[in-house]
């Protein structure tokens, strides 16, 4: 793939070295003269010292040739419009960052839609993402989520003793926004149909709203209990705070910050309405014994420092909290903590730059779909948009002939993410998500994008 990049900072250089080593022609663009000549002489791509955001210097980099273009700076407005004169000048597939604010106002206004960018991301809200993982299951097997992060994806065995053992799918008491995707049962993962049976060992792959999917756990493991009213303690301010505030707030987990600066306090209490501001040192051994950090189940470092946030995991779990989780910009700090985190007390350390990376990859799809996710038994979750040709546009759901090896899990429709039902209708430019094994794949494509 002939692939575009602006910006060479954190993020962008450290994505430009993970693709260049996979054969593709990469330009980077970088308005810093010094840190071109640094990256011209360190990095296997085409180096370009520029503005970004001039279409004298994305014509220079053949934009009109691109498969890919990223805009990775850590200005909005740049990102947002050089993405949008990208596609302006034949590049297929434009991806822009953004801060969790311009997110945060997609209510408001479609940014995506008016500089006709196919992706906005925000890396705030990835490792957001990243960190809710755990908080909802960390003892579970998988779970990765779609639809930027509205719909989670649980893998869970049945136990022997299960209430749905042999009690065919259909009739299975679930909440209307939950589907069980596949069952892998024997190494092989197949899409079941309503009339299948669960069986004691299966391995379940569950899609839901994170709300909704707590019952249905229950069901599939007599044992497993899910502790009520979890409590959240997250040091640092910012944008990750927030972002990650805003998602535990959703899910009714009560939620404290500790945030050193006091301004910093009184902006996220404007934004956050049932979230507990507290001002104070969370690095402080004193001040954690205060806030009795030790009743917390869960503490979580998202400070701009990597040595702060992981000794104030160390502090709380000699305290006695249950999970750490921690927060570690330096991607080579990540791996040194992941490999130690048994000794250190530590359940993870998510790294912005290598969930950027994970978000980033499945457009290296050169397709009409992008994968999202690839799971054990050969089956993959698919993303896609209905083209405005399709047949299936106007239908119901469950009006629409499947074909086998296929499941519609996810439906993004403008800023509303839901797992569809039967009665839901299917529009033109609907995002779609599914699951697919290998012969349903072209299947499920051609049915959402040709006429």
């Amino acid at each position: 793939m002939n692939i575009i990049i602006i910006g060479a900072g954190e993020v962008g250089r450290h994505l430009a070295e993970s693709l260049s080593t996979q054969l593709h022609n990469i330009t980077l663009i970088e308005a810093s003269q010094g840190r071109s000549d640094a990256i011209n002489e360190s990095l296997d791509a085409s180096v370009l010292c520029g503005n970004g955001a001039a279409a004298t210097t994305l014509a220079e980099a053949n934009v009109g040739e691109c498969d890919l273009f990223l805009a990775l700076t850590s200005l909005d407005n740049t990102n947002l419009v050089s993405a949008s004169i990208a596609k302006s000048l034949g590049a297929k597939k434009t991806v822009a960052r953004v801060h969790a604010s311009v997110e945060r106002e997609e209510w408001l206004f479609d940014y995506r839609n008016h500089f006709g960018i196919d992706y906005l991301f925000s890396t705030e809200r990835l490792a957001a993402v990243e960190l809710v993982k755990f908080v909802r299951n960390p003892e579970g097997l998988v779970v990765e989520d779609i639809a930027r992060g509205r719909i989670e994806l649980h893998q869970y065995k049945v136990s022997a003793d299960s209430l749905a053992v042999g009690v065919p799918i259909a009739e299975l008491r679930m909440p209307e926004r939950v589907r069980i995707a596949c069952i892998m049962r024997d190494g092989v993962n197949t899409i079941p149909g309503g009339k299948d049976q669960l069986l004691p060992g299966d391995l379940v792959t569950l899609f839901g709203e994170p709300s909704q999917l707590d019952p249905v756990i229950s069901l599939l493991d007599a044992r497993a209990q899910r502790k009520k009213d979890l409590k959240v303690v997250i040091f640092g301010g910012g944008e990750y705070a927030f972002a990650l505030a805003q998602m535990l707030e959703g899910a009714s987990i009560h939620v404290r910050i500790m945030e050193k600066s006091e301004s910093e306090c009184r902006h996220l209490s404007s934004l956050l309405q049932d979230t507990l501001i507290i001002n104070g040192d969370p690095t402080s051994l004193q001040q954690l014994r205060e806030e009795q950090v030790d009743q917390a189940d869960f503490f979580i470092a998202v400070s701009p420092d990597d040595e702060d946030n992981v000794m104030a995991c160390l502090q709380a779990k000699s305290l006695g909290t249950e999970y750490c989780l921690t927060l570690i910009h330096r991607a080579d700090y990540a791996d040194a903590i992941y490999r130690n985190r048994q000794r250190l007390g530590i359940l993870a350390a998510v790294s912005p730059r290598l969930a950027t990376n994970r978000d980033l990859l499945r457009f290296m799809e050169t397709g009409k779909y992008n994968k999202v996710s690839e799971l054990q038994g050969g089956v993959e979750v698919i993303q896609l948009s209905i083209k405005e040709a399709a047949k299936v546009i106007g239908q119901k759901v469950a009006e629409i002939k499947w074909p086998r090896g296929a499941a519609l899990v996810g439906l993004l429709r403008e800023h509303m993410a839901i797992v569809p039902t039967g009665e839901d209708t299917l529009n033109a430019e609907d995002t779609v998500y599914a699951i697919v094994t290998s012969e349903g794949r072209k299947p499920l494509v051609n049915l959402l994008t040709k006429s």
